[in-house]
């Protein structure tokens, strides 16, 4: 059965997966994986530069073992580090190093050209292009 739910998420998926695949190539380039970028990101946002292990997980969209391995890399990488938090033993921070975060900031702008890129080019195509445009509108604050 076609629906117009189906149709517009059929259409966000094709779009996701037509820009991921973009910016996937393009810090591959750099050396680094989307989902670590992405770690980085939330973790420079992050008051003190930390987070709970499920909290980085429920911001980038992984399960916990994903999330686990995830910051494993970044940790042999020197781009952040473990901390146990000291009200609950049980509790695992990861935390930016400056390393991470200076090489979350050389890569940002490579990340905004290509996300840039791969709109505008998303834009021109018939199936997807109407999504773009909304997901382009500028919001008002309310």
């Amino acid at each position: 059965m076609d629906s117009a739910d189906g149709r517009a998420w059929e259409q966000v998926v094709s779009l996701h997966g037509r820009v991921e695949q973009e910016l996937t190539k393009a810090l591959h380039r750099q050396g680094v994986g989307l989902s670590e970028y992405r770690a980085l990101c939330q973790l420079v946002r992050a008051p003190d530069g930390e987070l709970r292990m499920q909290e980085l997980a429920d911001l980038i969209g992984l399960n916990q073992s994903s999330v686990s391995r995830l910051v494993a890399r970044l940790e042999s990488a020197g781009l952040t580090r473990r901390d146990m938090c000291p009200n609950d033993r049980r509790g695992v921070y990861t935390v930016i190093t400056d390393e991470g975060r200076a090489l979350q900031r050389k890569i940002a702008p490579i990340y905004y050209e290509t996300l840039s890129k791969a709109l505008d080019d998303a834009a021109d195509d018939a199936r997807v292009g109407p999504l773009v445009a909304t997901l382009r509108q500028p919001t008002t604050a309310s």
